[in-house]
């Protein structure tokens, strides 16, 4: 298998196979250098250096009554995470600038439960309003869980670009990550948002205990739903939920993944999403030859790297945020006067 060959077949508007993708994810460590430099020509051919960043803001935290086995807020979850009812309209607004002077391009708009009142879609609603009277340029995503009829309408009349429902897994899994609702509930709402106008966003979490034949499942499920945005995220496993304690991806594996949803979505905003300090770790630069897109700062319920350090991560890789021309002036980092290890009574940094 060739990564360069798929490259050559996707960067000319073709496709992979499934069995192809599944190749992908099996390559040896020894290839996942080459495999990176290969889906990059494709991120780099639809994408060029830019980067979207997006900033999530959580509107409502914790106390949701689904019982997703990952989930730091589902139901029964002894995760020791914030939990709050809705932000207030203000409040809201603030944290969603907070996010757009750091340089997003993107909020998302993010609530915990199983789906929107009407109530709810109207309080959302609003804050879209406002955002977009202040912000015209800026996208904004809604991520309020399972659809009623007419919601995504409503949502996609206030100004709403785009809807956010993860898929997560395949379907062939889901059953062992949720019991509360099933799999044809999330494919559903993201089909109904796509149909009523939202940009359909719609990603995966790896590192739940899913098979490589069912990545490759949920990466074409995703194809096929018309995902334009795919966030992949990498198992949190927070103290308190179910998968607690799962720490199977390394980060090879990780970059393995990402390059085969690049191969698979081609032209789609690919995102590094929640997971890749933990599991990326010192390789996290490399996801940027792959993806396109990231999130800024802090996620719903974990902290991120500082928003500082994700801009100057970008800068130092040459790539550009989308619609801001200006990098950030480089910092040279403080040097700090050796006080341990010879010489002194301190033990050595070693």
């Amino acid at each position: 298998m060739d990564p360069n060959a798929l490259a050559d077949r996707v960067i000319a508007g073709g496709t992979i196979t499934p069995d192809e993708a599944l190749a992908v994810l099996r390559l040896p460590d020894e290839a996942t250098y080459s495999l990176v430099a290969a889906a990059g020509r494709v991120r780099r051919h639809f994408h060029g250096n830019t980067m979207k960043v997006n900033y999530l803001v959580s509107l409502k935290s914790g106390k949701c009554p689904e019982d997703c086995f990952y989930c730091s807020q589902r139901l029964g979850s002894e995760a020791d995470v914030l939990k709050y009812t809705w932000l207030s309209h203000d409040d809201a607004l603030a944290a969603a600038n907070a996010g757009i002077a750091a340089g997003a391009g993107r909020v998302c708009l993010v609530a915990s439960g199983r789906g929107p009142s009407n109530r709810d879609v109207d309080r959302v609603g609003e804050i879209i309003r406002d955002l977009k009277r202040e912000h015209p340029d800026v996208e904004v995503c809604a991520c309020l869980g399972i659809l009623k009829e007419g919601q995504a309408e409503r949502l996609a009349g206030c100004g709403a670009d785009a809807y956010n429902h993860n898929l997560n897994t395949a379907e062939s899994h889901y059953d062992e990550i949720c019991t509360t609702h099933d799999y044809a509930d999330r494919r559903e709402t993201v089909q109904h948002a796509r149909e009523h106008g939202l940009s359909a966003c719609s990603g995966l979490i790896a590192g739940m205990g899913e098979t490589d034949e069912q990545l490759v499942e949920v990466a074409f499920q995703l194809r096929d739903l018309g995902a334009d945005s795919v966030p992949v995220n990498f198992l949190l496993p927070f103290d308190g939920t179910p998968l607690a304690g799962h720490a199977e991806l390394t980060p090879q594996q990780c970059l393995r993944i990402l390059a085969m949803i690049r191969f698979v979505h081609g032209p789609a905003d690919v995102r590094v999403s929640a997971g890749r300090e933990q599991h990326l770790r010192s390789l996290q630069p490399l996801s940027l030859e792959i993806c396109n897109s990231l999130f800024l700062g802090d996620y719903l319920t974990a902290e991120g790297q500082a928003g500082e350090q994700d801009l100057r991560m970008l800068a130092d890789g040459g790539y550009v945020v989308r619609g801001a021309e200006d990098v950030p002036p480089h910092e040279l980092p403080q040097v700090i006067a050796r006080r341990r290890g010879a010489g002194t009574p301190a033990p050595a940094n070693a």
